[in-house]
């Protein structure tokens, strides 16, 4: 058994949104590596009034509520032909209708999915609907086109291969061929078209590898004695108020035969990092779940450390806001980078493991590590991004804020414009999901600040299942799905007054 593929952060504020982290492995094949002859907040599981289509609606003392013009539709969505405009309102509209999860995951588990017939009636159907609204294409043909029109609209791209939780070395190896790929196909799109390359740590190193890591660098955090000769430079990993509770007694040390795998995951990365040098286009490294995060950032940081473009990140690690300790460690971990001389770079989201993070501390019984309410975590994000756009302003950093939240993404805009901050630096970006939050991404684009869309790409059988478990998990959250609605119909009737007028 190879690669777990899944495709998008998609059906995440939708009940067909994403979040493109862990999940079990999927039933399917592995993804082999791309094929040339044919060649993207999260945000947490808690429900959120919908936002109306107004710009004066949000009172926060510290938005410029005229940053962002969703009144306009008209311009809101020049360039976006009708067509797209119709099928994206109704496949966002199918994905609100709950009862249609509740069918798919039961379809979708059940043994209809072994008769061929219905197999390929069912991921035709996938394939011209859900997949094609939130997904960039099977390869990187497909994506070609979808950054170009991406380009052609003034939004960027982060080509996101969609392969992770690899089982063994030679699935890790298919990965690494695949990210690098990936990462050449950028020399054949259009210049500063695509923004990132984004890489998961779990598809280059097994997660047993990573818990085993995780928890010896936990135990290192308690026993600051602890010797672990396989430890490279890093930055800071933990805060003092970061949970270690998963791990309960001392760790063995790593097997010889752990070290050399260890090793040959650093090799991967190393030949990631590189090419990303020299095709000049930064790598974004996602977050996991709490067991494996440790792991995962300390491969972020030591690459950071080692691989920077002068005075600009090449890196960037993901923190993810609804975390209690989220701050404090990105604070500790910027500092101690521009101590070192390190430029870093950070991508900030909310989270997407809410459920899992709380049923284990609970069943430890710990409290959880998650904020209490969805307060809190906006809270907490808009305060991490406050701290990074200051950086920037300073001359030290970059962050790309990665949100569907309307109030978050003034917040962010209002203070980077009264720090003077020019809205073509590079340093602070802004990104959303590909097919979900079109109507922010287009709001900030048009405010002149730099936008990306995330783009999960994979073959349609692989990245199904992904898709349909993101469904269930997050069901609750349809705000931004809805006001996307509302924005598309306001523009669908203005179109069609035009028209008949």
């Amino acid at each position: 058994m190879a690669n777990k593929v899944f495709g998008p952060k998609l059906f995440k504020n939708l009940g067909f949104h994403v979040r493109r982290l862990n999940s079990a492995p999927s039933p399917f094949s592995a993804v082999p590596p791309l094929n040339f002859t044919g060649d993207f907040n999260a945000v947490p599981n808690l429900v959120e009034p919908t936002p109306q289509i107004n710009n004066t609606t949000t009172h926060h003392p510290h938005i410029n509520n005229n940053i962002i013009n969703f009144n306009d539709v008209k311009e809101l969505f020049y360039g976006v032909p009708t067509t797209k405009l119709i099928r994206s309102s109704l496949t966002l509209q199918m994905a609100a209708i709950e009862p249609m999860v509740d069918l798919g995951m039961w379809v979708m588990n059940s043994k209809l999915m072994e008769m061929p017939v219905f197999r390929d009636v069912m991921l035709g159907f996938v394939k011209n609907t859900f997949y094609e609204h939130f997904c960039a294409g099977k390869d990187l043909t497909e994506v070609r086109r979808t950054v170009m029109n991406l380009s052609d609209s003034g939004l960027k791209a982060m080509l996101d291969y969609g392969v992770e939780h690899a089982t063994e070395n030679e699935s890790c190896e298919q990965s690494t061929t695949a990210f690098i790929q990936t990462i050449e196909s950028t020399k054949s799109l259009p210049q500063s078209s695509a923004s990132f390359v984004v890489v998961k740590i779990t598809a280059i190193c097994t997660p047993r590898l990573l818990k085993r890591m995780s928890d010896l660098l936990r135990w290192e955090q308690k026993d600051p004695s602890l010797n672990l000769p396989w430890k490279r430079r890093t930055l800071p990993l933990f805060a003092e108020s970061s949970p270690v509770y998963h791990t309960w007694e001392k760790p063995e040390p790593l097997t010889v035969e752990e070290e050399r795998d260890l090793e040959l995951a650093h090799e991967r990365l190393k030949k990631i990092c590189e090419k990303c040098l020299e095709h000049d286009v930064p790598l974004l490294i996602d977050a996991e779940d709490s067991t494996i995060q440790p792991a995962i950032d300390y491969f972020a940081y030591s690459a950071a450390i080692k691989y920077h473009k002068d005075d600009q990140p090449l890196i960037f690690g993901t923190i993810q806001a609804y975390l209690k300790d989220a701050k404090e460690r990105m604070v500790m971990a910027k500092k101690a980078a521009e101590n070192m001389g390190v430029p870093m770079g950070f991508k900030l989201v909310r989270g997407a493991y809410m459920c899992s993070e709380k049923a284990l501390a609970s069943s430890l019984g710990f409290n959880s590590p998650i904020h209490d309410s969805i307060e809190q975590t906006h809270a907490c994000f808009n305060s991490c991004a406050e701290f990074m756009i200051e950086e920037i302003a300073n001359g030290s950093g970059a962050v790309v804020l990665a949100t569907h939240n309307i109030e978050s993404g003034k917040l962010a805009a209002t203070k980077a414009i009264d720090l003077g901050i020019k809205n073509e630096r590079q340093s602070l970006q802004f990104a959303q999901l590909y097919g979900m939050a079109d109507g922010l991404s287009f709001g900030l684009r048009n405010a002149g600040f730099q936008v990306s869309k995330y783009l999960p790409f994979g073959p349609v059988e692989q990245i199904m299942h992904y898709l349909m478990r993101r469904a269930e998990e997050n069901r609750g959250m349809l705000s931004t799905s809805a006001f996307d609605r509302q924005l598309m119909r306001k523009e669908l009737s203005r179109r069609l007054e035009v028209a008949t007028s």
